[in-house]
């Protein structure tokens, strides 16, 4: 179970939307099929945005998972509209926290077939989705997760060409990962650096290619490192191992960790949104990549655990076999075009991001 864990934090971190079936060219439909359209609305009240930022129509793939919900919470927050593309609308409408409050923005939620609607008019797109990598590779698997990102990344590409010019977005926000510069015990990545040969590499560069043939006037490649909240991901299923004294680090540990707390990789979306220097590749990361062993270290300190049952790298090739590159190899990776744009990370450390995402609440489990 803890080799499965391991290998949910590399490239799977955003996904939601993941096994879509091959669409039907995605061409604006007579108003006849359009007043067929089945849109679920959660939220409805317009609002308006706060400061000089014009309150904006947003449409999200991947937005249920954990940082699309998050996200599509922030911008309705701020009275944003947000159309979140999904494969059951009903079960979706669970898995986002709409805001509340006369200022508000909109949260709906459409299928493939309305997805042309949705998108006709919004100002941005942030596409988040793709199949999970915490299993076994097998031919099989390793051709789903690759499909599955360029799938929905050539959906939105083709909606987006096929709507006349004045309805296109202006904005397309789409994710990448950090295996687009492959593995290194001593390199530093950043943006300009070159990507790498291994077959996540591969991926992402796909990824990221079919993103680039959607006709917008401002895109943003956000290459997303292992996101850190207590609600989901990688943190959340890594706490109980060592709650149950049986947390560790993969391999060695001497790995790089190249992580982002969710709320600062949100803004960091937002702001690819708001901001029109934004363009190109960003690099989703805090500015302190750690190696694993202290991760987990500080973890377990944290936790008030020890450290001390690390999973043998063997144990991870049996059970993930090529997969488990992705936990025993790392990459150390810096957010130079962020800081350069003067972003501003609300996290710094991984210590920090540690205690306020589990202090508050290891210590309520205590009274």
């Amino acid at each position: 179970a803890s080799s499965r864990i391991m290998a949910s934090m590399t490239l799977g971190s955003v996904n939601s939307f993941h096994k879509l079936s091959r669409p039907r060219s995605p061409s604006v439909r007579s108003s006849s099929s359009r007043s067929r359209s089945k849109v679920v609305v959660v939220a409805s009240s317009p609002g308006n945005v706060p400061g000089n930022v014009s309150p904006k129509k947003v449409v999200i793939t991947g937005g249920t998972g954990l940082v699309g919900s998050a996200l599509a919470s922030t911008l309705t927050s701020r009275g944003d509209n947000v159309v979140i593309l999904t494969r059951d609308r009903f079960k979706a409408r669970g898995s986002v926290k709409p805001a509340i409050g006369k200022d508000a923005g909109a949260l709906a939620f459409v299928e493939t077939q309305d997805f042309a609607d949705a998108v006709r008019g919004a100002y941005a797109i942030v596409n988040l989705a793709g199949e999970p990598i915490s299993t076994r590779w097998t031919d099989e698997i390793k051709r789903e997760i690759k499909s599955s990102r360029i799938r929905i990344t050539e959906l939105v590409a083709t909606t987006i060409n096929e709507l006349p010019e004045e309805d296109r977005p202006k904005v397309l926000v789409s994710a990448s990962a950090l295996g687009y510069y492959g593995t290194s015990m001593s390199a530093t990545f950043d943006e300009q650096s070159p990507g790498g040969t291994d077959y996540l590499a591969e991926v992402c560069r796909d990824w990221e290619a079919a993103a680039s043939a959607a006709e917008v006037e401002r895109r943003v490649i956000v290459r997303i490192g292992i996101v850190l909240s207590n609600e989901g991901g990688a943190l959340a299923k890594m706490v109980p191992l060592f709650q149950m004294f049986a947390g560790g680090p993969p391999g060695e540990g001497s790995q790089w960790f190249s992580w982002i707390h969710r709320d600062d990789l949100v803004n960091m979306l937002i702001t690819a949104i708001d901001d029109s220097r934004y363009e190109g590749v960003v690099n989703g990361v805090a500015p302190s990549p750690v190696r694993m062993s202290e991760f987990c270290s500080r973890l377990g300190q944290t936790l008030g655990r020890p450290n001390w049952l690390p999973v043998p790298g063997f144990a991870l090739n049996a059970v993930l076999g090529e997969g488990a590159s992705v936990v025993l190899d790392g990459q150390r990776v810096v957010p130079s075009r962020a800081q350069e744009l003067g972003f501003q990370f609300r996290t710094t450390s991984v210590q920090q991001c540690l205690e306020v995402e589990l202090v508050k609440e290891v210590s309520s489990s205590f009274i």
